[in-house]
Parts: structure tokens; sequence; C-alpha cells
């Protein structure tokens, strides 16, 4: 039953993140329609202390939700995969599930600080996509809670889908960050400084792991299979010199 509304549901609410999306890039393209020539051209921005403070809070909130904890959640969730223990994956699980959920709680506030504060004429790269990216923050977790149980075929549907969708959202949400900072430059004509340079440590540093992680577990698989020929050739070894002193007795025993 429970299985049959997370299938009734999930259609819903994903028309309802669609319909949402279109309805902002509908509403950003009739606000540009609407907006002066003198637009057309970025403007400087007039950067007071308040709005500094704010347009740093919104790039830090974003980082850290994008930029960090998604990423983290994505490389924890599949660390599981190899884990043994079922402790341990529970464990790994429920530290993916709230890396998610704190990314999901940031970018939120960080909407929330771009809409109230901001102008949001959406004549940037940045702003549009944005809108599509909060989008797809909010429909992951739905996806999420909305799995199909283990043995059902739609779990390999959805699990396809939900991993797609997560990385889609670390690669798209960085490459935004980085426009921000751009854009940041652009409109103040002030130095972003060392962050691009940092963001970019961090990121290789996640995606060397992210890479890794196959290989390790190859190296594991490839540890595994040599030990365990190691041991039947050992097994084996030792039931053939077993067997050695009862063909020696047999020998002297027929000796005349």
């Amino acid at each position: 039953m429970l299985l049959f509304g997370r299938q009734r549901l999930l259609p819903a609410v994903s028309g309802f993140v669609i319909l949402l999306l279109a309805s902002s890039i509908h509403g950003a393209s009739d606000s540009l329609e609407g907006l002066n020539q003198s637009y057309k051209i970025v403007q400087p921005l007039e950067l007071t202390p308040k709005l500094s403070l704010q347009l740093k809070l919104h790039a830090f909130l974003l980082w850290s939700s994008v930029g960090f904890l998604m990423p983290i959640g994505v490389l924890l969730i599949r660390f599981s995969s190899n884990v043994k223990s079922a402790k341990a994956v529970r464990v790994l699980f429920y530290c993916h599930v709230a890396a998610q959920v704190a990314g999901v709680a940031l970018a939120t506030a960080a909407a929330a600080l771009s809409i109230t504060n901001f102008e949001n004429a959406f004549n940037n790269t940045h702003q549009r996509i944005g809108v599509a990216l909060y989008g797809l923050i909010w429909l992951q977790p739905l996806i999420g809670f909305l799995r199909p149980d283990r043995g059902v075929k739609a779990r390999s549907v959805w699990y396809l889908a939900h991993w797609l969708l997560g990385v889609a959202v670390c690669v798209v949400g960085v490459a935004n960050v980085y426009i921000g900072l751009h854009t940041y430059r652009e409109r103040t004509g002030r130095s972003v400084g060392l962050w691009p340079a940092l963001l970019t440590a961090e990121v290789s540093a996640v995606a060397l792991v992210y890479l890794l992680q196959d290989r390790w577990n190859h190296v594991v698989r490839q540890e595994e299979a040599a030990t365990g020929d190691e041991r039947r050739s050992e097994t084996e070894t030792s039931e053939e010199s077993l067997s050695y002193p009862a063909n020696d007795h047999k020998e002297v025993a027929v000796m005349p």
C-alpha cells in the first residue's frame, strides 16, 4: 500500500516541480521583455556594506550546500556499497541523508536570501541557472524519499534517476558558484581573491576521492581473490602432506 502511494505521489510531485520551474522561467522571460533597454547592458552594482554582507552570506550558503555537503553525501553513500557490516551501512546511510538534508536547507536559505534582498531581473546566467538548480535541489530529496522497495522492478530505474540527478546537482551547482564569483567581480569591480582557487582545490579533492573509490574497490577485490587462492593452495598442500605418510607406510609394509 505504501509503495502504491509512493508511485502515485512521485508523478504528482515531479509535475508540481516542473510546473514551478516552467512558471518561474516564463515569469523571468516576461520580466525581461518589460525591462528598459538600459538593463540589457549589465549595470554596475552599488555595493553597500549590508549588500556586501548579504552577497557573501549567499555565496557561503551555496558553496557549503552544493559545493561541499552534497558531494560529501555522494561519497558517503558510495562508501556504504563496499561495507560488509550492516551497522556501518546504516550509519553511512544516515550520514548521507543528514548531509543532503543540511545541503537542501542551506540552499533554501540562500534562495530566500536572494529573493528577498537582491534584484531578480534574471538578466544574467547565474540567476537563470540558479532558478533551475533550486528546483532540482528540491526534487532530489523527494525522489530519495519515494524510493521503491528492494526487489521491485522500478528500483533500478529509481536508482539511476536518483544518482544522475544527484551528480547533476553537484556539477551544475559548483559551476554556478564559479559563475556567481565571476558575476560578482564583473558587477562590483572587486577582486574575489583566492576563493576560486580554494573552490578548485576542494572540488578537485572530492573528485579525486570519487574516482579513487572505484580503484580502491578493485584493489580490495584483487586482494580478497589473492587471499582466497592462497588459502585454497595451503589447504591442498596440507591435504597432500597428510596423505604421503599413509602411502609411505603402505610401501614399507609390503617390503620383504
